[in-house]
């Protein structure tokens, strides 16, 4: 453990990399009001924390930068207030108080929202359609042979597809279709449908089991958004590590899992290596879940590299998972 003294210099030198991305000297430490002790003094105490791992030093004569594990202590020496500068609650409270239409646009918007508050890349994932359970089952004819199914779920998504249907098939037909589906299917999960019994009438049965095949390829669905992605872009100086991350961020089943496996080991924020994917050892996650009804239905996470806001990051991904988890609950966009 770190005394008094050593916190308040790591903290100041954490905050002043963090605001300029160069090395901190003792001199500078020395002079800010927060540290109210001899340049000599700060010079020794920076000079322990180095020994003891909390600082490096990247070149002999500079001034020196938070390691992880440094990081890890600010952030564990700090709380998450929930609480945002004037001028980033009123945007986050004007979006989502004038935000409506469909879940995806909703999540979609959202990420926009929180990459371009924490000037990093933002994520937000959403629930996995699989485990979901169907409320409620429409269709309706487009032409003489095609039709819409669309699909209402418990995480308040919609899920739509085309079928193909006879030209024989009458609209009392696919009435009598929707009827029958939704005694079958609503209250199951996307992903335990389940096999549709016959109604003894060829075209009603081809109608059901159109509609079931179209639907089960959004099983496995789980809705990621990405936003500011290029802000991790302008974060790297080497191409390398540029390069790797953004590949890595474009795996839609690497992000959800990162992000599902934080969540998972209770954490709010990983820092380098700590979230345990390779190529992204250079950046840091911060993530809160996104609760419903008392329900977790997705994730808000911001990623960057260690050298981030983590105050800023901390607050701002709570604030917003709390706001989607409600204006989600409160279903005040459309289907």
């Amino acid at each position: 453990m770190l005394d008094e003294r050593k916190t308040a210099i790591l903290k100041a030198v954490v905050q002043e990399y963090v605001a300029t991305g160069l090395p901190v000297g003792s001199s500078h430490i020395a002079n800010l009001p927060t540290v109210v002790v001899s340049s000599a003094t700060v010079r020794n105490e920076m000079a322990a924390l180095e020994q003891e791992g909390y600082l490096a030093q990247p070149h002999t004569s500079a001034g020196r930068i938070p390691t992880d594990k440094g990081y890890r202590h600010f952030v564990d020496s700090i709380a998450p207030k929930g609480v945002l500068a004037q001028g980033d609650a009123a945007q986050v409270g004007e979006f989502f108080s004038g935000t409506h239409g469909r879940l995806d646009d909703l999540l979609r918007r959202t990420a926009t929202l929180l990459a371009n508050l924490t000037k990093n890349t933002a994520v937000i994932v959403g629930q996995e359609s699989e485990t979901t359970t169907i409320l409620a089952v429409h269709i309706s004819r487009v032409t003489s042979r095609s039709a819409t199914v669309v699909i209402v779920l418990s995480n308040h998504n919609v899920e739509n597809e085309t079928i193909q249907i006879s030209e024989d098939i009458t609209d009392d037909q696919i009435s009598r279709a929707v009827t029958h589906l939704s005694l079958t299917i609503v209250g199951r999960s996307l992903g335990d449908m389940g096999i549709i019994t016959s109604t003894n009438d060829a075209h009603l049965d081809a109608v059901c089991f159109a509609t079931v095949s179209a639907l089960s390829r959004h099983r496995k669905d789980t809705p990621v958004f990405v936003g500011g992605a290029a802000s991790l872009a302008n974060a790297f100086d080497a191409v390398d590590i540029v390069r790797d991350v953004l590949s890595t961020i474009e795996q839609q089943f690497v992000v959800v899992t990162l992000l599902q496996d934080l969540l998972d080991r209770g954490l709010s924020v990983a820092i380098g290596a700590e979230h345990g994917v390779q190529p992204l050892v250079s950046c840091s996650v911060v993530v809160s879940p996104v609760v419903a009804d008392g329900e977790v239905v997705g994730a808000v996470g911001v990623l960057g590299p260690t050298r981030m806001d983590y105050p800023l990051a901390l607050n701002t991904v709570e604030v917003v998972s709390e706001q989607l988890g409600r204006h989600i609950a409160e279903g005040s966009h459309e289907f």
